[in-house]
């Protein structure tokens, strides 16, 4: 069995209102509380990777399998939004929503669409950031195939 290790490091100089920095490699910003959450509102913040984690792992699992089903892809894009519910200053994150849009050339076959369909679905499953939030954040799809 393989392992991949990824690592990160913080810092964050003081309270809750503070504005702190993370490098993970590739990924290098501040970060802090979102305004929406009365914080600063500096940088990116936990809310936005968890999306941007689950975004970036859906289209790419399904760019891969689009290319292994040798599917002629004209265009990919993606729309995911995150709802976190706030009760009585509990922030619980509910739900992620991915809005797929996927477009094959023209002249391709009725069986290329229903695959397409069938694997808009499965690259959700086979995604191991959805895997990895399986059970506590719902995942929800609107895909748009054409």
């Amino acid at each position: 069995m393989a392992e991949e290790h990824f690592h990160l490091k913080a810092s964050w100089p003081g309270g809750r209102n503070s504005e702190g920095y993370i490098d993970a490699g590739n990924l290098q910003t501040k970060i802090s509380i979102p305004t929406e959450m009365d914080g600063p509102g500096v940088g990116t913040n936990p809310d936005e990777m968890l999306l941007g984690a689950a975004a970036t792992c859906y289209i790419i699992t399904l760019a891969a399998m689009i290319e292994r089903a040798d599917l002629p892809l004209k265009e990919m894009a993606l729309e995911s939004e995150g709802i976190v519910d706030v009760t009585n200053g509990i922030f619980t994150y509910k739900k992620i929503i991915h809005k797929p849009t996927v477009t094959l050339k023209e002249g391709s076959q009725e069986a290329d669409y229903k695959k397409l369909g069938k694997l808009v679905e499965k690259a959700e499953k086979n995604c191991m950031i959805s895997r990895a939030i399986q059970g506590n954040v719902e995942i929800e799809l609107q895909a748009n195939i054409g």
